[in-house]
């Protein structure tokens, strides 16, 4: 509020420097001062909507569009209506998700972050090159990141509750598609199953000491009194909680690291700094805030061991070494997937699974879509039964590791049928069902909702009528 009030401020003084510069009868300034109206092009910022007590700005609006066209994200019609109303709709789910106590742990959020920042690496070529693009350090880009990231985890666990009870029967699968035109019945990618073997580059000691001294100089700075925990958290930490300095939020045991939370949890005095702590995100230093039953708030400052090219380069040759003996027939793939660091593969003798979102069952039948992208680009090429040379992924907890797949099936394109793909008959529909409880749901939470929309926005051709009250 105070920032929008200081908004107001500068764009009435504006055209009050306007005014003063050209003096006005006495008789007439009244007159004058009364009529005078601010052209849009003059306002820096201003509030086009407001829902329940959220405002959304002008300038939320600009930078979302500018970022759909960057990403280039399709927008229906007018940006102008279409962002708005997006970021309406989003308010409502984060709202209900309030009440209804749904949350997303700061673990997910950085997780998320981190993957994301380290597929931009990826692409783009290395840290300096995304820090040239985007005109920022790693940890501001992390940082701006983190609250857009932790709202749409929470919208997409909300949506999920909304939906959770919905189900099809295959009766009604099958009188769907009874009176769905042949050329309308859809059309089912390519789809392959892939066995994957990971191994993590080891990190060399004198990097992991070099982390360790580091946090080890932050804990001195700060016992000494030159600094203060938050400061240096905003300054170094290399997760989006730096933009708070370093504060996760009350959190319970198990939303947390355990090797963070055996820590964290014994923490007595918010004056002290914790030992180093070692998690599957980085090294930590933790500082007490406050405990509030089996919930505690903290900060912390996160650094991140770097994995140097020749412990990539080795590993690699490794990988390449076993894919070598098993084309040899020494031993098999699903053999070798138990030397793998991913214990969910190499549970499962290699096998690659994931959840669908439609059906959210589990399936070892990847869309390219769905497979990471480093995978989906070795596996474009590859034919049945062969097994890739080792390259470099990001994996799902946002670290850099080296992998070598095998194709095991590949299902080529083709129109689904009711036969041998039911499940995705089925999906189609479930998906149809789930987005019209959405949609009522979404209705009657417009309904009763207090919304305020500027008139330049009101004639706008919407996706809900009940915006305009």
């Amino acid at each position: 509020m105070k920032r929008i009030i200081l908004i107001a401020i500068a764009a009435l003084q504006f055209a009050a420097l306007d005014i003063e510069a050209k003096p006005l009868p006495a008789d007439s300034a009244a007159k004058q001062k009364s009529s005078v109206v601010i052209p849009e092009t003059s306002i820096v910022d201003e509030v086009i909507w407001v829902v329940g007590d959220e405002p959304i700005l002008k300038s939320e609006v600009e930078a979302l569009r500018q970022y759909y066209e960057e990403e280039k994200i399709p927008i229906k019609g007018d940006p102008y209506c279409y962002i708005p109303e997006q970021i309406a709709m989003q308010k409502l789910f984060l709202h209900q998700a309030a009440i209804d106590s749904i949350e997303v742990t700061e673990s997910e959020v950085m997780q998320r972050v981190d993957e994301q920042v380290e597929r931009w690496i990826q692409l783009i070529g290395s840290q300096e090159k995304l820090e040239e693009y985007q005109r920022k350090s790693i940890a501001q880009i992390r940082r701006d990141m983190r609250d857009d990231l932790k709202n749409t985890l929470t919208t997409q666990k909300m949506r999920e509750k909304l939906v959770e009870d919905v189900a099809v029967t295959p009766s009604e699968v099958r009188r769907y598609f009874q009176n769905v035109p042949e050329d309308s019945v859809p059309f089912v990618p390519t789809e392959v199953e892939v066995e994957i073997i990971t191994q993590q580059p080891r990190i060399a000691i004198e990097e992991i000491n070099r982390v360790k001294n580091q946090l080890r100089e932050y804990t001195e700075r700060i016992t000494k009194g030159e600094t203060t925990f938050a400061t240096l958290a905003r300054l170094y930490s290399e997760d989006g909680s730096a933009r708070q300095g370093g504060e996760l939020g009350y959190m319970g045991r198990g939303s947390l690291d355990p090797a963070f939370a055996n820590v964290a949890f014994n923490l007595t005095d918010p004056k002290k700094v914790s030992k180093i702590v070692e998690s599957e995100f980085g090294f930590h230093i933790i500082q007490l805030i406050d405990k509030r039953g089996d919930r505690i708030n903290c900060r912390h400052i996160i650094l991140k061991p770097q994995v140097s090219s020749e412990a990539v380069d080795q590993m690699k040759a490794r990988l390449d070494s076993i894919a070598n003996d098993i084309r040899n027939g020494l031993f098999t793939f699903e053999n070798a997937a138990t030397l793998s660091d991913d214990k969910d593969t190499r549970n499962n003798r290699g096998l690659m699974s994931h959840v669908d979102e439609a059906s959210q069952s589990l399936t070892s039948r990847f869309s390219m879509k769905d497979l990471p992208t480093e995978v989906a680009r070795v596996v474009d090429t590859m034919k049945v039964g062969e097994i890739s040379k080792a390259f470099t992924m990001i994996n799902s907890r946002g670290k850099l590791t080296t992998a070598i797949v095998k194709l095991v099936n590949r299902i080529e394109a083709h129109r689904a049928n009711i036969t041998n793909d039911y499940q995705v008959m089925k999906n189609i529909v479930l998906a149809k069902r789930r987005e019209e409880v959405v949609k009522e749901w979404m209705a009657e939470k417009i309904k009763r909702t207090y919304v305020r929309i500027n008139d330049r926005y009101k004639n706008c051709d919407f996706e809900y009528q009940g915006w305009v009250k």
